[in-house]
Order: structure tokens, then sequence, then C-alpha cells
């Protein structure tokens, strides 16, 4: 069949269609205005519904603004009692040593400290035995001056003050290794009476909790024999053959403080504000002080009077009581007044000293050279080692049932190795660095391996140079080294190798007791604190538990935090630490009364990390927290309720911990609050609250000192 032709469209036909298509077109155009104007309608009248309850809920807020921050400022009333509290307990500390009178100075007194440095330095012949016996009492004044120091508030203390007690401690340094020189004198001067009968030389290892002494005389001088190692250890020597037959002894004293690095200048308030706090601070003590015995005396004249003036007629003394009266009434309130003055000081002090905890420096404070060890970044740990060639003295000798010895004016004299000059010796290698075996102290933990520094005495300072051929093994807790000079010798560590932190979290554990708990790269922390006491609960490594001698140890936050910086874990930054770490960082004030407020409901609610912290601004924090009443249990099923807060304003966030985005919008059916605690109390229940009303003020002041020391929002 042939094929059909297809039929031609008319020209009226195509014009049909075409007003077809442009009527549908029309009409498809006119549908999408009407919904985009109906969806338009509907998203404005929504922003208006949402901004009117914004607006209401922002005028309810205003409304109650007030109310809420007099209750919160009544409440963190806490924190200048827990100081106060401090204070007098700094006093009777103070006169309980007093009436002990057991023969120890108290450091803080100028003339006691002097006196037993003096009686000291007049003591001579002291055996080694007898010093480290002295030196634990020392060690404790050292560690009770540098404790006043660091827990004295600025106010407190008086610049004639801070230089007594640290000259003090200086002195007491020196003096004590001062005696420690000696005492090896001593020693050596009997090394032939102590000689080994295999090798003819003498070695003698002394151990103590805070020192370590290995002392090796070199009596025979034999070349072939430069190995020195010490029984019973892992420390060894292996000696260069000059020094193997040279008349030479070897110290190595181990000190497991640090008595060597200078002290770091610690930040303090304004000098301005400080002394101008200082002043109405005992302007007002001493008005108080005055008025005891004034009052005292104003009742002695008046039972004097009374008991002239029994025959006065009964209405002179019904007026004369009534008197009494209204002035005793004007003299409470009097002391009331200032009392509520000197606490209103008191607070703004210690906010201030808060706010310090928390602030970073603008600038780094030394440049350091070449080798030099960065003291901001590095951390000694594991004492001193000092490494000293000693030239051998004199040896006693027996001379017809006497000791004759012969003692040089000049005392210990160190060996000089290598020599100034050695022009007197043909090759350039007759002086190879000497290679040392060391113990690593137990109670510190390294997570990387360490490294060894020097002290350079000229520099006043810690180096890296003159150190080659380092190796660790951490099972043995052995590290070797090639030494080129003698001297004080340290293992550094990273100070910031735990921050930033991974996570954290502070759970309740009781009334006045929690358990907050840090976790880091490499390790996961848990610190107890209950009352106005820290105590490191445990250690893991490797999700493994690791002992520790600080685990069931109860000390104040301050002595705590020392303790954990010298055993390793420091989790605790300092204003520089920002240098070195990258931050999260948060406005100081938001950071403080975000902590304050957290330590004011941690007897109930815990609180964790939350990583909505790291998406919102600096001037905002994000946190996690929930009511959490069960004694010692852990958190079974977190249901946890997202806070964001941003110093003068709390809200919940309708995200959750799992959302895909970070919003800031605001939970349906909650209002936001001008405090944490508002907003946290909005739904905690009856027993939680009352459980939070009977949390103690040194408990409350602890907890928040050790959340603004760890800083958990900025370095988290």
């Amino acid at each position: 069949m042939p094929g059909s032709k297809k039929k031609k469209i008319t020209k009226a036909e195509r014009l049909k269609l075409l007003q077809e298509e442009e009527e549908r077109r029309q009409k498809e155009e006119e549908e999408a205005r009407v919904k985009y104007e109906k969806e338009e309608m509907e998203r404005l009248e929504m922003e208006r519904i949402e901004k009117e309850k914004w607006q209401q809920l922002e005028a309810k807020d205003l409304e109650r603004r007030n109310e809420e921050l007099e209750e919160l400022y009544y409440l963190e009333g806490c924190f200048p009692e827990a100081e106060k509290l401090k204070q007098e307990n700094r006093l009777l500390s103070q006169w309980k040593h007093y009436i002990q009178c057991d023969g120890s100075p108290d450091p803080s007194v100028a003339q006691e400290i002097n006196t037993f440095i003096s009686l000291w330095k007049e003591e001579t012949n002291e055996t080694f035995e007898e010093v480290i016996a002295k030196s634990k009492l020392v060690l404790y004044l050292i560690e009770k001056l540098k404790l006043i120091l660091l827990e004295t508030p600025p106010y407190d203390l008086q610049d004639k003050n801070i230089t007594q007690y640290q000259g003090s401690i200086l002195e007491l340094q020196e003096l004590l290794h001062l005696k420690f020189n000696i005492a090896t004198e001593i020693l050596l001067r009997q090394a032939s009476t102590l000689a080994d009968l295999d090798s003819g030389n003498m070695e003698k290892v002394i151990q103590d909790e805070n020192v370590t002494l290995y002392v090796w005389a070199n009596l025979k001088k034999n070349p072939r024999y430069r190995s020195v190692r010490f029984s019973e250890t892992q420390t060894r020597f292996e000696l260069p053959r000059i020094l193997a037959t040279s008349d030479i002894a070897l110290r190595l004293l181990h000190t497991h403080y640090d008595h060597v690095t200078p002290p770091f200048p610690v930040r303090a308030l304004s000098q301005e504000r400080t002394s101008t706090e200082a002043h109405f601070v005992e302007g007002e003590v001493n008005v108080v002080e005055t008025e005891i015995p004034e009052d005292f005396e104003e009742e002695h004249k008046q039972r004097e009077n009374e008991s002239i003036s029994v025959h006065e007629e009964e209405i002179k003394i019904e007026e004369q009581v009534d008197t009494e009266v209204q002035r005793s009434s004007v003299q409470e309130e009097s002391k009331a007044t200032k009392y509520e003055l000197e606490m209103k000081l008191l607070s703004e002090t210690v906010t201030a000293a808060q706010l310090l905890l928390i602030e970073n420096t603008s600038e780094k404070p030394y440049f350091f050279e070449d080798d030099e060890v960065d003291t901001c970044q590095f951390t000694m740990l594991g004492g001193v080692y000092h490494l000293d060639i000693l030239e051998l003295p004199p040896q006693c000798k027996p001379v017809k049932g006497w000791m004759i010895m012969e003692i040089l004016k000049e005392g210990l004299q160190k060996y000089i190795y290598p020599p100034g000059t050695t022009e007197d010796f043909e090759t350039e290698n007759a002086f190879p660095p000497v290679e040392v075996i060391l113990e690593v102290h137990e109670n510190v933990i390294f997570f990387e391996n360490p490294m060894v520094a020097r002290w350079d005495a000229e520099g006043k300072h810690w180096k890296t140079d003159g150190i080659s051929n380092v190796s660790y093994k951490s099972r043995e807790r052995l590290i070797t080294f090639n030494l080129e000079t003698f001297g004080p010798v340290t293992l550094i560590q990273d100070t910031h190798i735990n921050m930033p932190y991974q996570s954290w979290e502070l759970r309740p554990l009781d009334v006045n007791k929690v358990l907050l708990t840090v976790i880091t790269v490499f390790t996961e922390i848990q610190i107890q604190i209950k009352e106005d006491l820290c105590m490191l609960a445990s250690i893991k490594l490797d999700d493994k538990k690791h002992p520790s001698v600080l685990e069931g140890k109860w000390m104040n936050p301050i002595s705590f935090i020392i303790a954990l910086k010298e055993a390793g874990l420091n989790i605790f930054p300092t204003g520089h630490s920002h240098f070195y770490v990258v931050i999260n960082h948060k406005v100081p004030l938001v950071e403080m009364k975000a902590c304050r407020q957290m330590a004011l409901l941690s007897s109930a609610f815990a609180f964790g990390w939350s990583r909505w912290n790291a998406h919102c601004d600096s001037k905002k924090v994000v946190l996690k927290v929930m009511e959490h009443l069960a004694k010692e249990e852990p958190i079974q099923n977190p249901d946890w309720t997202l806070l964001m807060f941003s110093g003068d304003r709390a809200q919940r966030l309708k995200i959750d911990e799992y959302s895909e985005t970070f919003s800031e919008a605001l939970k349906e059916e909650t209002e936001f609050h001008s405090t944490l605690y508002h907003m946290v109390k909005d739904f905690a229940s009856k027993e939680a609250m009352e459980k939070i009303r009977s949390s103690n003020c040194q408990f409350i002041n602890s907890v928040c000192h050790m959340l603004l020391s760890i800083r958990l929002f900025s370095y988290s």
C-alpha cells in the first residue's frame, strides 16, 4: 500500500494551538504567583508571630531580669564567703603553728626563717644521711612559702612580703645544695676506706624519697675499667679513656624536685587596683578590729558606773538602759553595714582573680634563642640530674691509730671536661662525649619520648645543644644519651601535649562531691572534688587504667594542680598557652560566668562537652546538661539538654548533639533567662534544687576554680 501523507496543520489551527499554549502558560504563571503570594503571606505571618513571640519572651525576660540577677548575686555570695574562710584558715594555721612549739620555724616570719638558716649554716661535718634528714624540713618550708605566694590573694600580699618570701626560697635552695656538696666532699675523703674489694674503686648509692645520690671514685685508674654501673640499678656511665685514667670521682645527684629552673613570673592584678583594694580591705579590717576593744572598754566602764550608781533612782537606770540599747543597735547596724561593704569588696576582688585565671596574654614574655628551651612550651619533669665530674680530694690515712686527713681550703672542686685548652693533646677526639644511662622517675608520665636538656649556668636557661644520640626505653624507663659537658640535666615534655581536649564531663556523686572527667588524645583523667579538696580518681592510658601515687590523696586545689603538673598530667593552660595550641577562643567574662554557675548547680546536675561549642561565636558557649541525682553511679541512657549561654542570656536549643547543622533556634515551648542557673532551674526537680541549696560554699568555690583552671570551653 502506498504510504499515507501526513496531514498538514492549517494556519488557523496553528494560531489556535499557540493561543491555547499562551493561555496555559498565563494560567500557570497566575497559579505560581498566587501560590508565591500565599506562601509569602504565610511566611510573613509566621515571622510576625515569631517576632511577637520573641518580643513577649524578651519582655518577660526583661521583667524578671533584675529579680534573677539579684538571686544570682545572693547565691554567688558563696565565693567571697569561701575566700573569707580561707583567710580565717590561714590565720588559724599560723596560730596552730605558734602553739605547737615543735621547733620548726614559721617560714612567713622573717626572724624565724633567718634564724633557722643561720643556725644550719653553722652546723659542720654533716654526713649525707644527716643532710637528707634535714632536707625534708627544708623542702617543706620551701613548698610552704611557694603555696603562700600562690594561695594568698594579691590584696593580702605586700611587695615587701613577696620579696621576703622569694628571697627565703632562693636562700634555702642554695643552702640545701651547698650542704649536699659539703656532704659529698666528706664522703669522698673516705673513698679509700669504702673501696670495693673486686674493683678497688669506691661506689655508693643513697636513696631517699626526695633525693638519690650515686657516687663513684676512681681510685685504681684502670684504663680497662671504663663502664661504671651502679649496683642494683640501671644507671651507667661509659667513660672515655682519659677519664678512666684520671684522679676523679663521678657524682649523680638526682633531686626529685627542680631548684634550678627560675620560677616563672606569676601574673597579678594591676598594682593600682590591688593597692586600692588592699587599702580598703585593711581599712575595714582595722575598723572592725579596733571596735572590739572599744566596745569592751565601754561595757567595762558601764559596769563600773552601774556598780557605783546602785542607789540612784530607777528612772535614771531605765533611761540608761534604753540609751545602751539604742547605742548597741546603732553599733550592730554599723557592723552589719561594714560587713556588707567588706563582702562586696571581697566579691569584686575574687571575681577579678577568677577572671585573671582565664585571660590570655597578648604577647610572649621572652625571645628564645636557638637551642634554648622555651619554658612556656616545655615542662621540666622528673626532677634534675646533677651530673658532675669531681676532682678526688686527698684521702684520709691511718697513722699510729689516728686518721690523718688533708682538708683543702677551696673545698670540693669540679674536674673540667673537656678542658679549656686542648693544644697538648694529639687528636681531636681525645675528649669524646660521655655516654649516660639514667633511670626515669617512676611517678612521672611521658606521653611521647622525652627530650633531654642541659642547664646553661651563664645564660641561666635550659639548652638542648651538646646532647646527642638520645634514645628512650619506655618499658624499662631508661634514657640513654651522649653528653659533651657535665652539669645539671633534665627531661622535658611538651606542656600542651594533652591540649586541646577531646571531651569532658562534670558529674555529681553526692552533695558537695563531683567527678570531673577530661579526655585527651593520650589519656582520660578523672578528678574528684569534695568540699575544698581535690583527688586524682584514675588515669587511663590506651584505655587501660594506669596506677599513680597521686590516686587517693586529697589536696587543696592549688597543691593538686601543682602535683598533676609535676606528674606530667598537665591540663591547665596558662596565659601563654594560646600561642602553642589551636583553641576555640571564648570571651573570658562569658567563660567565667558559665563556670561559676555550673559550680552552683554541680551537686545535682551533670554537664558535658558539646560539639556545637566550636560552631558558635566567641561570645557564646554551648554545653550539655541533665539532672543527675543517683549517688556514685555513672549516667545511664543520658537525656541531655543542649543550652547556649552568652553571659547575659541562656536558652535551650532546638537542635540536639546529632543534628546535621548548627542552629541557634529556640526549642519549642521554652523561654530564655538572664542566667544559666535560672534556665536550668526551669526544668529542675524539687529534690535537685534542695541539693543545690545545701551545697557548701568551699565546695562550689573549689569546683569553679578547677573549671576555670582547666578552661573547658576554650580548650575543648
